[in-house]
């Protein structure tokens, strides 16, 4: 108990002299697990939802079809509610096909279910506002009224007729708009409708007014839900046109709005992964001297290799967990909004699966050793008094490359030194740079593609739900990308900055001035930006060419290249600031606290 009382002593102590370091560890960690848990978790909320959405209303466990009418058609549709796997039905019943206009002009196609004024035992939608359907009125699912921003109270249009709105409801028997059409009235599919219902008779009325084209449609309860298919198999229609769909169609259905979401966010995750582990990296290499000192004091009053190893490890092993179970506080609370954009489905989103809370640990503990092992094994193997009286390292002399340099730019000189001599920096930046560039390629891929509205006419008046759920994940996903960029750049410049600060005071009483300095730290970021930035547009489209469809517009070169040339611009800004400060402090400062 002594030990682990001592670990924990030093480790609160080292963080409390460390804040903003620790804040920016937790905070990265956070960000990479919270963007990784959503892309794991979203088929399992999607499927949650559907289900509580199913319990609520009463949803079929399959739904027959047919474009076709008559006699022949309810004769059919009647045989299958009587099979002896059946247990409840709703129906037949009819579906009309339609236009809406709002109050506004936004006009959508529609399909109108005709419904009894009291619901029956299957298929009973659920209002959620208002009351249900009355003579001369009509209910709207509640994803295709917050599509339209209509309510309570306001009036459509439908087939040229004028409805109050007397309530919003939602369901389960049909897909999440806006796909509620399940078939056209031909028996093929048809796509971006939404849907209403009316009584019976209002339904009918409108059809036979207007000439509109019906579907006939049963709704079956089977006594073992799981198994649709095989009814399907048992029970064939030869004497009419009849299409099945069952519930598992409808709640894989519900995953199509999220095609890409998944990608976007699991490979966003990685990617912020990779940029936290390059920043807590550049936060262990400021701090290395100052931890094989820490090493050294505790090696000298009887602390053991592996003691000290454990203290070391210990505060970012914590703050990195800490940082995963933040991050998956926020994915638990955020999934319900990701994986239901339509206000289709109901209910509370499960709780993350225990496959994803494992892959977010792993990721925040891969994230803490991967950036912390070598300088932690560094100071655990470095000699007490080696420890204790750590200087700076005295750099070779090779008068060839003297003789070379004498020709470069001094700051040109400065930053390719600083960057030979720590060429696993420079790796890392230029991976910072190429994981930033690959995003903002992605994000200028996704504003390209061309989509179509869900709207009549005018295709601005109803967007597209999916495009602007993918431009949304993805523009949050680049900005949590840019920003942890951003930080990374300027840790890895002042640390850069810090470890040469002997060499820039040597340079400077040798003629170099701090502007020269500055440059000379900015170079050092730059130098290995290049050609990260070069290859981040490649990669970025390699990368997407894995998850787009064949038919994916790329996005123009010049945009590209204008976004890697930004990139380095916003590079070189980013490390003045902190290589001007680094290169104004005083030349007899620096070199009597190195001496």
């Amino acid at each position: 108990m002594g030990s682990v009382v001592l670990v924990v002593r030093l480790v609160l102590a080292d963080v409390r002299r460390h804040k903003a370091q620790a804040l920016m560890l937790l905070l990265a960690v956070a960000v990479a697990t919270a963007t990784m848990a959503l892309g794991l978790s979203l088929r399992g909320v999607s499927d949650a939802l559907y289900e509580q959405t199913r319990a609520a209303t009463a949803g079929p466990d399959v739904v027959a079809l047919s474009g076709d009418t008559g006699p022949d058609v309810t004769a059919a549709l009647t045989a299958l509610a009587d099979a002896p796997e059946v247990v409840a039905h709703h129906g037949p019943y009819r579906i009309v096909y339609a236009d809406l206009t709002t109050r506004d002009s936004i006009s959508s196609p529609v399909v109108v279910h005709g419904f009894a004024e009291t619901p029956g035992a299957v298929n009973r939608p659920l209002v959620t506002s208002g009351r249900w359907v009355r003579n001369g009125g009509t209910v709207l699912e509640r994803g295709f009224a917050t599509a339209l921003g209509v309510g309570v109270g306001d009036r459509v249009t439908i087939a040229g007729r004028s409805y109050p709105v007397v309530g919003i409801a939602v369901t389960a028997a049909t897909s999440i708009y806006p796909w509620a059409a399940q078939i056209g009235p031909g028996g093929g599919p048809s796509d971006y409708t939404g849907l209403a219902w009316m009584t019976r008779s209002d339904a009918w009325a409108l059809a036979s007014a207007q000439d509109l084209p019906v579907t006939t449609a049963l709704d079956l309860k089977l006594r073992d839900p799981a198994r649709t298919e095989a009814f399907r198999e048992a029970h064939p229609v030869s004497t009419v046109r009849v299409t099945f769909h069952s519930w598992q169609f409808k709640a894989q259905q519900d995953m199509v709005i999220l095609r890409n979401s998944r990608p976007i966010l699991v490979v966003g995750g990685w990617l912020l992964s990779f940029l936290a582990v390059t920043g807590v990296a550049a936060l262990a290499a400021g701090r290395a001297v100052e931890q094989t000192r820490r090493a050294g004091l505790l090696k000298a009053v009887g602390a053991t290799p592996g003691l000290v190893a454990t203290v070391l490890l210990t505060e970012y092993l914590a703050l990195a967990l800490a940082g995963g179970a933040l991050g998956l506080t926020i994915a638990r609370l955020t999934a319900p909004v990701i994986a239901s954009p339509t206000a289709s489905r109901i209910g509370d989103a499960a709780g993350l699966t225990g496959a994803t809370v494992a892959t977010a640990t792993v990721l925040a503990v891969a994230v803490a050793v991967l950036s912390t092992l070598r300088p932690t094994l560094r100071a655990m193997r470095t000699a007490t008094v080696t420890a204790l009286t750590v200087t700076a390292h005295r750099p070779r002399h090779r008068p060839w490359l003297t003789a070379l340099s004498a020709l470069l730019p001094t700051p040109l000189l400065l930053g390719l030194r600083l960057t030979a001599r720590r060429p696993g920096r420079a790796v890392l930046q230029a991976c910072s740079t190429a994981t930033t560039v690959i995003a903002i390629v992605a994000l200028l891929a996704i504003h390209v593609q061309p989509e179509r509205g869900y709207g009549l006419g005018d295709s601005s008046a109803l967007p597209n739900l999916r495009g602007e759920q993918d431009r949304l994940l993805m523009l949050t996903v680049t900005s949590l990308l840019i920003a942890l960029a951003v930080v990374n750049t300027i840790t890895l410049t002042w640390t850069i900055a810090m470890e040469a600060r002997a060499n820039m005071a040597i340079a400077r009483t040798l003629g170099a001035t701090p502007g020269q300095v500055s440059a000379g730290l900015s170079t050092a970021q730059l130098l290995p930006s290049l050609p990260g930035a070069v290859l981040g547009v490649p990669l970025g489209l390699g990368l997407l060419s894995l998850f787009s469809a064949r038919n994916a517009v790329d996005p123009p070169l010049s945009w590209m290249l204008g976004a890697a040339l930004a990139t380095l611009l916003a590079t070189a800004a980013l490390t003045a600031l902190p290589a001007r400060l680094a290169a104004r402090r005083s030349v007899a400062q620096t070199l009597s606290a190195e001496h």
